[in-house]
């Protein structure tokens, strides 16, 4: 759950810098753990190069009037949140059935 959480806020901030010029997607780089589950291996940024727009009098152009945008793809964000918040349901689903298992695995052994 909190490696979902994890990527969720990383999709959040990917999503929140769609329209930042040069801001360059984070990715997460998950490994499998021995018990099941994942966690996260690490975080990169993507190589993948934004799309060059002439706009001479933005601050972030450069001398030949140039700003390159950022390399997010709204699409690809709003599918990964997506995704990750499913699973993060289905690991909060999971997590409540053990909890009712437990408890009246309890009561039977009340004296």
């Amino acid at each position: 759950m909190s490696t979902q959480s994890l990527r969720m806020r990383i999709t959040s901030e990917n999503l929140s810098n769609v329209d930042t010029p040069g801001y360059r997607r984070k990715l997460l780089h998950f490994k499998d753990l021995a018990e099941g589950g994942v966690e996260m291996k690490r975080l990169s940024l993507s190589n993948r190069p934004g799309q060059e727009r002439y706009e001479p009098f933005h601050p972030m152009a450069d001398e030949n009037g140039m700003v390159i945008s950022s390399n997010v793809d709204l699409m690809v964000e709003l599918a990964d949140a997506k995704e990750a918040r499913r699973s993060f349901d289905a690991n909060l689903q999971a997590f409540r059935q053990a909890q009712g298992f437990y408890r009246n695995l309890l009561q039977i052994l009340e004296p």
